[in-house]
């Protein structure tokens, strides 16, 4: 059984607290970086021996100037395709920023407890945190207790002391369903994406607003359940056209599951887009390699892992200076809408 009871691990702000100086000061004394006085210094070393403070990242503390480590965190209800396009961004970007990357997944069942310490472990300055792990907020504490930045990617809400990478979901939801109600659609399903995911609740929002700024009805029977995967995409697909009265287009919530529903449309010989306009969302590599290629909102995932090492790396050198790190926060990358081969026209009965 997990405990609640283990004791945290002092944080450098208790260092400063016990050492009478301030948070930036024990840090320049703890990583040997930046001045600090022999008095300050000597307040510093004794407070962390008394507290038995390890500093964050202590391999890079003991090698001098060798680059930090951040982590890419991720779970097992992170999509492949994602995965792969958050660590060609970030891959790209680390050694530019003086960064080591490393990949941490979480086992599936984990406690929040487990994972803080197995990042620790790992003696990571910083943590990428993608969907649905930016939205545990108990995780995220735990990880500021142990000094260990955060960006959080997509997150739903803000937290205290995080940076945030994303986009605005919601918009980009009712921007594509606008273009479907633009082509002439008003029965439209919707693929729901893992339920753990804030983002996809954003998406649905986004759509369902849509439709009502159009005075479009919502039918609930054409909203279905998905997580993210093609599998769900596939049965979800299949329901929707299987109905009698099926929608005239589909709005997935990812490019996987798009990408599904197209392979059920021409299991079913239903012509994509002449009898079905089908729709996803991120544009991964998928969308532009299947048939027909998928309309879709383009998601810079890339850009979006590349902005989170470019935060950290801001945030470490303001660290390092002794300038103010709290000023960074949460940006906002623009989204685009991608027009392929998937979508048209609804057909005439």
């Amino acid at each position: 059984m997990q405990s609640n009871d283990r004791k945290k691990p002092p944080t450098i702000r208790e260092v400063a607290a016990r050492a009478g100086v301030s948070v930036m000061t024990a840090s320049r004394a703890v990583n040997g970086k930046g001045p600090v006085s022999a008095k300050a210094k000597q307040a510093v070393e004794q407070a962390v021996a008394a507290l038995g403070y390890i500093p964050n990242a202590s391999a890079r503390a003991l090698a001098g100037n060798a680059d930090r480590r951040v982590a890419l965190l991720h779970s097992n209800s992170t999509t492949s395709a994602y995965l792969g396009e958050l660590l060609l961004g970030a891959m790209g970007e680390a050694p530019q920023r003086h960064l080591h990357l490393v990949v941490e997944q979480c086992a599936p069942g984990a406690f929040a407890q487990e994972i803080a310490d197995q990042v620790a472990h790992a003696h990571v300055a910083g943590v990428i945190m993608p969907p649905p792990l930016c939205d545990w907020t108990e995780l995220v504490d735990l990880l500021r207790a142990r000094d260990i930045e955060v960006v959080r990617l997509a997150p739903d809400q803000d937290m205290p002391g995080t940076l945030a990478v994303g986009i605005d979901d919601r918009h980009a939801a009712h921007d594509l369903t606008r273009h479907l109600i633009d082509l002439g659609h008003r029965r439209i399903g919707f693929i729901q994406g893992n339920p753990r995911h804030r983002a996809s609740a954003r998406r649905l929002q986004g759509f369902r607003d849509c439709l009502a700024d159009h005075g479009i009805a919502v039918d609930e029977s054409w909203i279905a359940p998905g997580d993210f995967t093609y599998r769900s995409g596939m049965d979800a697909a299949e329901r929707l056209m299987s109905m009698a009265d099926r929608p005239t287009a589909i709005f997935a919530c990812n490019d996987d599951m798009a990408a599904a529903a197209i392979a059920v449309a021409h299991q079913r010989s239903i012509n994509v887009p002449a009898q079905i306009t089908i729709c996803g969302f991120d544009d991964t590599p998928l969308a532009s390699a299947i048939w027909p290629a998928l309309t879709t909102i383009r998601q810079p995932i890339r850009d979006m892992s590349r902005e989170a090492i470019g935060l950290l790396a801001m945030r470490f050198r303001n660290q390092d200076e002794g300038a103010d790190a709290t000023t960074l926060g949460r940006v906002k990358l623009d989204y685009q809408l991608i027009r392929r081969q998937s979508d048209a026209v609804p057909a005439r009965h």
